[in-house]
């Protein structure tokens, strides 16, 4: 299904396979660009559920259930809203892992409160949620595709940590145990 290769969608992604684990996205200011940068990949229906882009907040309020309080007073650009996403999500498509993006990636919209370049992510895995807060540099298509990558970048620390609580084998050099010596 898949060849050997090092980028951080298809390192997630196979990690995904691995654990039988399924992801699904809500993306704002990036657009897309997360979902398309997985299912560029061969195979990844496996475990990619789906996406929504909610660019407008009636995406967000309407399908994701983010609140009306929380975009009037913390905004579409906020922990908050990107915390809202993700469990609207969870509750769309059900997904063992879902992510969220909600930032400004310019080149116009900053304020002196939230610039160019802020991005909030959130990640829900095995009930525990996982909020970020980034800022990026760079024209708008690099902020975009910092967030995406970096976001892959903590997925891929969360699923290894993982894989280690629940197979603690895979932790050798903490046992001190070596896969060699089975014969």
């Amino acid at each position: 299904m898949y060849k050997e290769r090092n980028d951080l969608p298809f390192l997630v992604l196979k990690k995904l396979v691995e654990q039988n684990l399924t992801l699904s996205v809500a993306e704002s200011c990036t657009g897309g660009l997360f979902s398309k940068l997985i299912t560029d990949l061969s195979g990844a229906s496996a475990a990619f559920i789906g996406g929504i882009v909610a660019y407008n907040n009636s995406v967000k309020e309407n399908l994701l259930q983010v609140s009306s309080q929380t975009l009037l007073t913390d905004g579409a650009v906020s922990s908050k809203c990107a915390a809202q996403m993700s469990l609207g999500l969870k509750k769309i498509m059900n997904a063992d892992i879902t992510v969220s993006f909600t930032g400004i990636a310019g080149p116009t919209s900053g304020t002196s409160e939230k610039s160019i370049g802020l991005v909030y992510s959130h990640i829900i895995f095995n009930n525990k949620h996982y909020p970020f807060k980034f800022n990026f540099q760079g024209d708008r298509e690099s902020i975009r595709e910092g967030a995406a990558l970096r976001v892959f970048q903590e997925l891929l620390k969360l699923l290894k940590e993982d894989e280690k609580r629940v197979n603690p084998l895979l932790n050798k050099e903490d046992i001190g145990f070596s896969y060699s010596n089975i014969e």
